[in-house]
């Protein structure tokens, strides 16, 4: 009769080396892969070394009893499937097997259908308790990678996936280390827990490897970082790689000294995190250059826009020269008189007066084209059309006189204010109205009106 678990690994042990013979030959025709051994110390040495699927052993034996066994083995391989074997079918037998956590019981002696049909059980026990376990474990996962996700900066997306390490695998260290393929090392990014810098031990090839070929290259070079966790108090411990692009990164768990191993599910949970933290992280670069592309673009307009602000303020130096000029000419007039000996004191503040006023006149147009011409911000407020309009045609009016160029203005009454960067709709109508100056090198009209029409302000030029 062949087992359904068949090849599964079991390890028989009891201190009669003819029950460890007979389950040998029953278990191995019915198809499992089988170990012997009489000394429990011996048992413990394969556990330690090897993974073994079913653990049958006697209650009864030297040295160590098979419940002191069954909870040693258990702290190596947390999934280890454990059937007692017992000549002592009392119900207090049967009730402290339970409580140690045996997953059944075979009573000698046994046949090989009674045997077989013991050992399957107890494997099926275990992979439902697994399956039970995985759904309890996983179900939180959902929430915790939508958190993760959910995240849009690079540091804090790291932050927050070895936090959940810690909380999902009980674990007291977790870090994300970098490679620099320039420098062919490890650089660590962020740590969690315990504080402890790995990344010397990480060899250049680990940055090749795939995660599947990452657990096997495990065996042959963790040891010499599992020895240094164990100088700062860190026990068992474990890694799985992050590969997005042309980024190489690794996720490093590790529990305190003493602790239990991790189990299959604990892995699975692990590689199931390193999966989403992938996509998340590389989402997260994502976003943090297209940030940065977006600030240099803006940064780019704001330039552009500057640039042609001062280009139009160079097509109006003539303009401008002349309006300082004239106020210039005036005060320097009335000073002059002002000067006159012979000029009552009335007549002298009448002077005064005017070089006054010709002075607010003066800085009132250097304060325009300081205005105009300023970097301004890039929020939008609320912004009022034709007023807007008039201060465009204000600095440009010696230029529409100097071409002979007439003003018609017709705005609607009552239009409401819009959301705009001033600044930046006053630049529109600058240079649409120097436009039309070029165009009309003869003269001519220039016609603006304003209206509200279904929710639109309309501006027709």
């Amino acid at each position: 009769m062949t087992s359904h678990f068949t090849n599964a690994q079991v390890l028989v042990v009891d201190d009669e080396i003819g029950v460890t013979r007979l389950c040998e030959r029953l278990l191995t025709r019915a198809g499992f892969q089988v170990l012997t051994v009489t000394q429990p110390m011996d048992a413990l040495r394969i556990i330690e070394q090897q993974k073994i699927d079913l653990l049958l052993v006697d209650i009864r034996m030297p040295q160590l009893d098979g419940f002191q066994l069954l909870n040693i083995a258990r702290e190596h391989q947390p999934d280890l499937a454990v059937l007692i074997m017992t000549g002592y079918g009392t119900i207090e037998t049967a009730i402290e097997a339970l409580h140690q956590g045996a997953d059944g019981m075979v009573l000698k002696p046994f046949s090989g259908a009674e045997l077989v049909q013991g050992a399957e059980q107890a494997l099926h026990t275990r992979r439902r308790e697994r399956d039970v376990q995985r759904l309890h474990a996983l179900r939180p996962l959902f929430a915790i990678t939508e958190a993760i996700f959910a995240e849009k900066s690079l540091d804090q997306v790291q932050k927050r996936l070895l936090r959940v390490l810690l909380e999902q695998l009980k674990c007291a260290h977790a870090s994300l280390y970098l490679y620099d393929p320039e420098a062919q090392s490890w650089r660590q990014m962020a740590v969690q827990g315990m504080s402890f810098d790995a990344s010397e031990y990480f060899p250049p090839e680990w940055a090749h490897l795939s995660e599947i070929s990452f657990c096997e290259a495990e065996q042959s070079h963790f040891q010499m970082i599992q020895q240094s966790f164990s100088q700062h108090g860190l026990g068992l411990a474990t890694c799985v790689p992050l590969i997005y692009a042309d980024t190489r990164q690794i996720l490093l768990v590790a529990r305190q000294v003493g602790e239990l191993a991790f189990t299959t599910l604990d892995l699975e949970t692990l590689r199931i995190l390193a999966r989403h933290a992938t996509v998340a992280l590389e989402n997260a670069q994502l976003y943090t250059e297209l940030q940065e592309h977006a600030r240099r673009l803006e940064t780019s307009q704001q330039a552009l826009a500057q640039a042609e602000k001062m280009a139009a303020v160079g097509r109006l130096t003539a303009s401008i020269a002349h309006e300082i000029n004239n106020p210039l000419h005036s005060i320097r007039n009335c000073l002059h008189l002002a000067g006159r000996d012979e000029l009552d004191d009335d007549a002298r503040r009448e002077y005064l007066k005017l070089a006054s006023e010709e002075t607010e006149r003066l800085m009132h147009t250097v304060q325009q084209m300081i205005d105009f011409y300023r970097p301004s911000a890039l929020d939008r407020k609320p912004t009022a059309i034709n007023p807007l309009i008039d201060k465009v045609i204000k600095l440009l009016e010696n230029q529409f006189s100097d071409h002979q160029i007439t003003v018609q203005r017709h705005y609607g009454a009552d239009l409401p204010q819009i959301l705009a960067v001033e600044n930046q709709i006053q630049q529109v109508f600058f240079n649409l109205f120097l436009n039309a100056i070029d165009a009309m090198p003869s003269g001519g009209e220039l016609l603006i009106s304003t209206a509200h029409e279904d929710g639109n302000i309309e501006i027709l030029v």
